[in-house]
């Protein structure tokens, strides 16, 4: 919530992926993954086109999606303070195992 705040207060320009827009997505594993040729999907998984947007931006084959209505700074934040969902939370990276982010320093990721 501070960083939200401090990118307010600042007026700092955000890539348009912070925003909700429309995009082909997909369900898989209690999240929703943007529709691109680079992530297999199952058989079972419908593209659907929903208003999403990213809570944080990583490589694209685990970031997860967030369903919002949120197009300016305000209602990001408004959106932030009623969530439980962590800012990493639709990462599916992380859901991998109890310990993915402590493996990916182990590995060098960081």
């Amino acid at each position: 919530m501070d960083v939200w705040q401090y990118i307010y207060r600042e007026k700092i320009p955000l890539p348009s992926l912070y925003y909700t827009h429309t995009r082909k997505c997909f369900y898989r594993d209690g999240q929703w993954l943007a529709a691109e040729d680079c992530i297999k999907r199952r058989p079972e998984e419908e593209v659907v086109e929903k208003q999403v947007r990213c809570r944080t931006i990583g490589d694209i084959t685990c970031t997860g999606l967030t369903l919002s209505t949120a197009h300016s700074i305000e209602d990001i934040i408004a959106e932030t303070a009623a969530t439980r969902v962590t800012e990493r939370g639709g990462r599916a990276d992380d859901k991998r195992s109890e310990t993915a982010m402590e493996d990916r320093k182990i590995n060098g990721y960081f």
